[in-house]
Parts: C-alpha cells; structure tokens; sequence
C-alpha cells in the first residue's frame, strides 16, 4: 500500500519540470505542455516540444519572463495517448496561485476531450492548426482557439493549388484525388471540406485510410497504383508520413503532385526516403530555417547556457518552429491580457480575453524577431481561426531544406464558413450552448 501510495505521488512530481527555480512567494505564470517524447509519436513530438519550451526559456533569460513576470513551464507526458492527456490536464490544471493559463495538446484526440473541460475551467485552449475545425467560431467555443488556420481551410487551399496547377478550376472536373488519411479524428477532419469541395468542382474524391500507427501501408499504395488518382493528399503524423513517401515512391508516384498536411510536411517526414523525397509538398503557415533573430536569442540566451531542450543542430526545422510560433502567440496572449486588465498575476479567464484580442501584426512580428516568419494575425471574439491563409513548400532534397513553393492562399470561404457555421450550431444545440453576442 505504501509502495503505490509513494509511486503515485513520484509519477504526479514527475510531471512538472519549471524552466526556472524562483522564490517561492514569487507570483509565475503556469503554462503546462502536454508533450510527448516517448511512443510511435515522439519523433514529431519532441522537435515541436523543444521549440514551444526553448521560447519561454529564452523569455525568462532575456527579459525575465513576459512583462517581467517569470514563466513555470510544465511539461507533462502524454505518449500521444488521449487518456494520459486528459489525466495531464487534471494534473497541471490547478498548478500555481491563478492555474494554468493555457494548454496547447498538441493532439486532436486531446483537444476534443478538453473542449468542455476546459471551457468550463475557464481556461484557453489553443489547437494551433488542429483540432476541431468549427471551434473557428468563439460565440460557441469561447475558450477555444484554432488559428492561424483550421484543417478546412488548409483542404480548401490544396484543391485551389491543384486547380492552378491544372489549368483552372473548372479543369478539376473528372480529375481523380486521393486522400491518405490516419484513421482517427485527425486524420478524417478534412473529409466534410472534400466531400463538398468535390461537388462543386467535380472531382473524383478517393479516401484511403491507414491505421495508427501507420507502418503497414503496401495495401494502400497498391490501391493508388490501381486507382491512378491524379494527386495525392495525406493527412498523416509520425512514422506514417515516412513510411507513405517511401511507398508513393516506390511506384513512382510523383513528388510533386503529392501534398501533405503541415502535420506531414517535416525533416523527419522526407529525409528517410532520400533522394526519393525531391519535390515533395506540404501546407505551411510559417517559414523553415533558423535565419531569424528569434532563433539568435534562444542560441545565445538558452543554448549558450546549457539549457537548451534538444539539440542545438535542430534548431529552424520546421517542427521546432511550429513549436516556437505557438510559444509566440501564446506569449503574446498573455502579454495582451496582463495590459487588458491591468495586472501581470493573469488568470486563464484573462489570457481568454487576451487570445481574442490578439494583433501580433508585421511591426510586432518585426520586434519579437520573426520579421517575415509567418503571417500577421488578429483574432476576435467571433473569430478564433486567425486569417485562414496557407501556402505550400516542397523539399529540396539536394539541399535537404524546405523552400515556399507558392505565396499564402485565402482558403475558399464560401465552403468552409458554411460548414462551420453548421457543425458550430449543431455543436451548440447537442451540448445546450446559447451561442453568446460579440460586440
């Protein structure tokens, strides 16, 4: 009894690792990650995580946390799991004198759990480029943010690329599309956006599923061999994307009319296939590369001190960075909220309305060091999807890099305000949710 009454309390200790020691009256911020360096997902997991923590570090190093109030970082194990998400969340929740500020999960899966959990903790969530889609609108999910861009517009922007590549839009018509898709939450989130984005262009939607984790996939690529679709999208994560690139290879299915989610679009996706990858698309919301001053100050801040989370070398791929901008955004929610309400001891209740007053336009994005980085973003209480706008890169494999292979798209609005004006309402009606009124 004394043995699992002591293992349950080392595992709950285990969880919380603070990026600094403070004194301990001192008010912190709590901003809890459920992380996960272990499992099928942890080759993914871990760049992303390294660069969402290597922020906040460099915050506390540089300017003593944000507004001059430091930052608790907790990181706590999730294996990708939704169960030991959830249990994260329970555990990290209540952390410091106000609680948790905001989540980042980091899982689709998770999200869906924490949506009333943590709407009715008060307490933000923030499914960058995940999630449920239709979470876009903040009358129904005020305490859910999904931007810069939701799943549908991303489906949205690939049927837009496709259609230029072809000629025009109306030369979709007969054209044969596939998707390979996890087959999970995730990976079925964009089937809706197709299914109707394929009636009104005319194309031929084809849904090939892959079981997690994703490592058995000869049947799926025999059936695109059979199929012959014209492209190929995937909705993939972890080894599937690998293991999905070495066999679209394999019967020579051109790179360059293979497009993956920004979920599928990293170094760890395209390096095994090797020379294979060349030409190789993804969606994207921000750039590659670790030219940026951003990237300097975590070198110099963290990195120069020891206190970096990965390897120094891996610092600018793209899942550290995507790690790195929803550090920013978040980083820049909570500044907003403490000069909304006039207190630098924020509460989730405050960072929520920080979120919806977000404007991290270029001039800001100028100063924070990610001048040309990504897009400018400003959410409203209406609106939690950001601008929408998504763009494609390629891999270069002779390089190893990742360049933009198109400038940002506006997804097809008339489709995707639609559907998640319908899914939003009919979430509202299941869960007994008066929509409230923005001003």
């Amino acid at each position: 009894m004394r043995l699992k009454l002591l293992t349950k309390v080392l595992a709950v200790a285990a969880i919380a690792f603070p990026l600094t020691t403070a004194v301990a009256d001192a008010y912190e911020l709590v901003i809890p990650a459920t992380v996960y360096r272990t499992g099928p997902y942890a080759p993914n997991g871990i760049p992303f995580a390294n660069g969402y923590g290597d922020y906040y570090r460099m915050l506390n190093e540089r300017d003593g946390g944000i507004e001059g109030v430091k930052i608790k970082y907790l990181e706590c194990e999730t294996a990708y799991n939704t169960k030991q998400g959830v249990e994260c969340y329970e555990n990290t929740k209540g952390e410091g004198p106000s609680g948790a500020l905001a989540y980042q999960p980091l899982s689709t899966g998770i999200t869906y759990q924490l949506i009333p959990k943590a709407s009715a903790d008060k307490i933000p969530v923030f499914s960058m480029g995940y999630g449920r889609t239709s979470a876009a609108n903040g009358k129904v999910f005020p305490y859910i943010f999904n931007f810069p861009a939701t799943y549908w517009d991303q489906a949205s922007v690939f049927v837009k690329y496709i259609g230029e590549k072809e000629g025009g839009m109306d030369k979709l018509k007969g054209k044969k599309i596939a998707l390979v898709y996890h087959n999970s939450a995730y990976g079925k989130e964009p089937i809706r956006t197709l299914e109707e984005l394929s009636k009104k262009h005319g194309f031929d939607l084809q849904l090939l599923a892959v079981d997690h984790p994703g490592q058995e996939q000869k049947a799926t690529w025999l059936q695109v061999r059979r199929k012959k679709p014209d492209w190929v999208m995937m909705w993939g994560w972890g080894v599937m994307n690998q293991v999905a690139i070495k066999e679209a290879a394999s019967i020579r299915f051109p790179m360059d009319r293979f497009i993956g989610v920004w979920w599928s679009g990293s170094e760890n996706d395209v390096l095994p296939a090797g020379e294979a990858a060349h030409g190789y698309l993804s969606g994207a919301f921000h750039a590659a590369g670790d030219n940026f001053r951003a990237h300097d100050d975590i070198k110099r801040h963290v990195y120069d001190k020891g206190n970096g989370g990965g390897d120094r070398d891996r610092i600018g791929e793209v899942l550290y960075n995507r790690g790195l901008v929803a550090a920013m955004w978040t980083a820049e929610a909570i500044r907003t909220a403490m000069r909304i309400h006039n207190t630098k001891e924020v509460t989730g209740e405050h960072v929520r309305d920080g979120f919806e007053a977000l404007n991290v336009d270029a001039k800001r994005l100028a100063v924070l060091g990610l001048e040309g980085f990504t897009y400018p973003v400003k959410i409203t209480c209406e609106n939690h999807q950001g601008p929408g706008k998504v763009a494609l890169q390629q891999w270069d494999a002779k390089e190893k890099k990742w360049n933009f292979a198109s400038d940002f798209y506006t997804p097809d609005a008339d489709v995707v305000g639609k559907l998640i004006a319908e899914d939003s309402a009919n979430y509202a009606a299941e869960n007994n949710i008066t929509p409230r009124t923005c001003n």
